[in-house]
């Protein structure tokens, strides 16, 4: 093939390719889509989406300001009653008091191929509802309809927000693949957003600019005799910057061994309020650094005012550490108390939602009331402890200086021997063996006078296994032994949460089933409700299917 022939037909394929991308509109689903049995590019697939994308735009209202529009389209193919889990959606938006959200659902559809046919089902009412998470934030939900395998979904959601310090965060990549991601952001020139990128994807991105122009009306009276109303209009134009970012054949993101979140690795991107910049006004900067974030963190009143609240706890603690003279007999008795009397009510965040006193009555509260109770009541002790804020696994990292980068809370305390992490919401942690939920890299620690410390929330021991078995095998290959198995650290934890609330025999029975069929006798354990030493199995078993 000639050099030119070749360059014609790959300027045609771009084009194609670019006008597919460009020409998606909801409601279009071709049977094409309906037909495709597999995933081109991964066969495994369950489900993939076939288009995504998200446009962030700047409306002004007038005597309100402006307002930020987020319209995000979404086409999702189920290949594999697997994938039907693709079918429940949920998007999380903000409801607390200094500017709450409102979002809609619209054009939310299942399509099946009945034939030759295309059949489509439109999502109903009862197929629709909202979550609430907490005092802070919400979660609006649908379940499509008559989902199959083969089923194409589409839906579109719109957010309005007041809220100006942060845009959506956007993921291109997926657990299932992604044929094509874009997002557009149209910013005014009077914010300065500072996009913060993560992952391995190569983006397309393209900028332009264009010209807007808002309308102020305003009327008033005028006459001295005979008053009338004039009504007038003021005109400001602004130039406006639209960035588009597009990927396309993205893989399917998928757990690793050895990779504690697999989200930390995956290509997306995040934009933070730096600077805001208004017609004859002075420039207002944002917190860009860790000092400026943490000390605006600390300062608010469901942080740092509720770690100086000790009243409601104070005779409690007196009574628990009178006589006691070491640090560490201080957090064991104060950490344990904790842990016994303040059930966790599975709400994440750094920031109370009623308030440490009243969890403390209604022994129950929050990630943050319960730990940060914790951080008070050790230092009401006497001890060195501060709050470490974290981003969960589910999070992501916190790579940049950024308020809104953490949703988690715990306590540290500074002893002779290093520093000690504790985590009061998980019955099974032990100092310095944080729940799984925690473990994602570093957190900060904030001081009382809002300066940080990065810490390392990682394991600096490790989580040790030991069996020791004794066995024969005689002339029909049957093997019978003995066998003893130790358990500690992370190892520990996962056996005691693996075997709570449930019986000896439905364990033995699992245990036997996963070990070729053995026959298990003589089994006891020891330690299990010792968090503070290993936890022990012993048991003799015979088995013929070993060898």
């Amino acid at each position: 093939m000639k050099l030119s022939q070749l360059a014609f037909f790959l300027l045609i394929a771009t084009f194609f390719s670019n006008l597919n991308a460009q020409d998606f509109k909801l409601g279009k689903v071709s049977v094409a889509e309906l037909q495709e049995k597999v995933h081109p590019r991964d066969s495994a697939a369950v489900a993939a989406i076939l288009y995504k994308k998200g446009e962030v735009r700047f409306e002004y209202i007038e005597d309100e300001g402006f307002k930020i529009i987020t319209v995000v389209q979404t086409r999702i193919k189920i290949y594999k009653k697997e994938g039907y889990d693709w079918a429940n959606q949920a998007v999380r938006y903000y409801l607390g008091s200094n500017g709450e959200e409102k979002i809609y659902i619209s054009d939310a559809v299942t399509y099946n191929l009945v034939g030759d046919k295309i059949e489509k089902d439109k999502l109903k009412n009862d197929g629709e509802f909202n979550e609430e998470i907490n005092k802070y934030w919400g979660s609006k939900k649908i379940t499509m309809p008559n989902v199959k395998e083969g089923s194409v979904i589409e839906f579109e959601y719109t957010i309005k927000s007041p809220r100006l310090s942060e845009l959506v965060d956007w993921s291109f990549q997926s657990s299932i693949p992604v044929n094509y991601s874009e997002f557009i952001t149209h910013i005014p020139e009077y914010f300065v957003y500072r996009p913060n990128q993560k992952g391995y994807v190569f983006l397309k991105v393209t900028d332009e600019r264009k010209k807007k122009t808002i309308v102020k009306n305003s009327k008033e009276r005028s006459g001295n005799r005979v008053s009338k109303t004039v009504f007038s209009q003021t005109k400001i134009d602004y130039l406006e910057t639209i960035t588009t970012y597009v990927a396309e054949s993205l893989p399917a993101m998928k757990e690793e061994d050895y990779v504690n979140n697999i989200d930390n690795y995956t290509s997306s991107i995040s934009h933070e309020l730096a600077m805001t910049k208004f017609p004859d006004s002075s420039n207002d900067s944002y917190a860009t650094d860790w000092p400026s974030a943490t000390k605006k963190i600390y300062e608010n009143d469901d942080f740092g005012a509720e770690l100086n609240k000790t009243g409601y706890f104070e005779d409690d603690i007196n009574s628990l550490i009178t006589g006691l003279k070491t640090p560490y007999e201080k957090i064991d008795v104060i950490y344990n108390f904790v842990k016994a009397n303040i059930k966790w009510n599975d709400y994440y965040g750094y920031s109370c939602n009623d308030g440490v006193k009243k969890a403390y009555q209604d022994k129950a509260g929050n990630i943050a009331e319960i730990n940060l109770m914790l951080t008070a009541m050790l230092r009401y002790s006497g001890l060195n402890a501060n709050p470490v804020l974290v981003s969960t696994r589910s999070n992501g990292i916190a790579l940049f200086p950024n308020r809104t980068a953490f949703n988690y809370v715990i306590a540290a305390v500074e002893t002779p021997s290093g520093m000690m992490l504790l985590d009061a919401s998980d019955k099974f942690a032990t100092p310095n063996v944080l729940p799984f939920r925690a473990l994602n890299w570093i957190g900060r620690l904030i001081r009382k006078d809002g300066t940080s410390d990065v810490v390392d929330l990682m394991p600096k021991v490790n989580s040790n296994s030991t069996v020791m078995m004794n066995y024969t095998i005689d002339e029909r290959g049957m093997i019978s032994g003995k066998l003893r198995k130790q358990q500690t650290d992370y190892n520990a934890m996962t056996f005691r949460k693996k075997v709570d609330n449930v019986t000896e025999d439905s364990y033995l029975e699992k245990l036997e089933n996963e070990n070729r069929k053995i026959e298990v006798t003589g089994y006891s354990r020891e330690n299990e409700k010792d968090l503070k030493l290993a936890v022990m199995e012993t048991y003799s078993f015979t088995g013929s299917n070993l060898c």
